[in-house]
């Protein structure tokens, strides 16, 4: 074994990017990760690196001028960027979701006007479900767009929008009483739109202002943020699919990709983590020989070990449902929340084996202790991924009485 987290059966075409990626973050990623990440910077030059890779458009369709690659591409793309710097991983994923809502549900029309330059980095895009009164309690959302004339007018206040102010398209979800009668289920009754905008802070189109960044314990440089809109006026070509009362399940098929873009992240984190405590047991000496030859920070490395291995399966077999067409909530929730907890446990230990100097901002495990905590709770805490997976087997194991 070479190292963690090998996948079997790669294409040699898959097997060239993900190495070609894994040499950009090497080069390019890690040695300026933390200097970025303590100054809270924007990471423009890794992005402009990103683009010339083709990352942005990795899974839209060579006919947008994408590379037209599957989720496991993605996800394993994903996993050593974030093996590097998971603000990083985290400024491709919201374009991601929204490139491949677009791709799943938009009218022919908005595939044309937005995937080609999505794949070019040209449109960065972003998405928009959360508000300050709600988390995952997506039924209560309260934005609302309200038909008028051509077009639509969109109030309410949204919340934790990642690349809100770096992002040219947003795809936000509001409320939508057209055409659904007063009693509809909340679920039925919201909708998508397209919300372009320009790049930047405060007022970035009438109707439209993204206020300053929402300071983070960790998951720096990446800008997230609020979005307040007071009398935003969308045409309504800008509706995602063309018709309202989609929009839930618009999004959470964006979410359920996404889920497995976050166990990557976890995946990705979590290795940078044995790799940072492997390397320094082997440096740290302790009673006349290196801390890796005592008996408990073997154990120690061990369970590292076995959980990234388990949380890297459990990731690439989600990623492979979902390519092969089939429905993958389960796999989808059970690697994000083990993935999630696995990070978390493996950035600890490796904390621990660090011991006072992984507390110094000098040592690249304390930006990682920081890091951690965002997997627990992005796209979905694990309480959520455990009532997912637990109506899954209630339906997979339906007792037969």
């Amino acid at each position: 074994m070479t190292r963690l987290a090998q996948t079997s059966g790669l294409t040699d075409v898959q097997q060239e990017i993900v190495s070609t990626v894994r040499d950009f973050v090497d080069k390019e990623i890690i040695p300026v990760a933390t200097g970025l990440e303590h100054r809270d910077e924007y990471p423009t030059e890794i992005v402009e690196g990103l683009k010339e890779l083709g990352l942005f458009g990795l899974m839209i369709p060579e006919e947008y001028g994408g590379l037209g690659e599957s989720l496991l591409t993605y996800a394993l793309c994903v996993e050593e960027i974030a093996r590097g710097w998971m603000s990083v991983s985290g400024i491709i994923n919201t374009h991601f979701i929204v490139a491949y809502m677009l791709k799943q549900h938009g009218t022919q029309e908005q595939k044309d006007a937005f995937l080609p330059r999505m794949a070019l980095g040209e449109v960065r895009g972003a998405f928009s479900m959360s508000e300050p009164g709600l988390g995952s309690d997506v039924s209560a959302i309260t934005s609302k767009g309200v038909r008028d004339g051509e077009g639509y007018v969109l109030d309410g206040q949204k919340m934790w929008l990642t690349n809100g102010g770096t992002s040219t398209l947003v795809a936000v979800l509001c409320r939508s009483d057209e055409g659904h009668p007063e009693g509809t289920a909340p679920h039925k009754s919201m909708t998508t739109f397209l919300v372009e905008k320009e790049p930047g802070f405060g007022e970035v189109r009438p109707g439209l202002t993204i206020p300053g960044k929402i300071d983070k314990m960790g998951y720096k440089g990446v800008d997230t943020t609020e979005l307040i809109m007071d009398g935003l006026r969308i045409p309504a070509n800008r509706v995602l699919g063309g018709a309202t009362g989609r929009g839930f399940y618009q999004m959470m098929d964006g979410v359920e990709v996404g889920r497995v873009n976050v166990a990557a992240r976890g995946c990705g984190v979590a290795q940078r983590a044995f790799e940072l405590g492997v390397s320094y047991a082997q440096q740290r000496r302790t009673f006349g020989k290196p801390i890796a030859q005592h008996q408990a920070i073997q154990f120690k490395l061990a369970e590292m070990a076995t959980k990234v291995e388990a949380a890297h399966a459990m990731m690439v077999n989600a990623a492979r449902k979902k390519d092969s067409g089939e429905r993958n909530d389960l796999e989808a929730g059970m690697a994000k929340y083990l993935a999630s907890e696995y990070c978390k446990e493996v950035v600890e230990d490796a904390f621990r084996i660090h011991g006072g100097y992984g507390f110094s901002k000098e040592y690249e495990i304390e930006r990682l202790y920081r890091e951690a905590p965002m997997l627990l709770i992005g796209e979905g805490t694990a309480e959520i991924q455990k009532m997912i997976i637990g109506r899954r087997l209630l339906e997979e194991y339906r007792f037969q009485g």
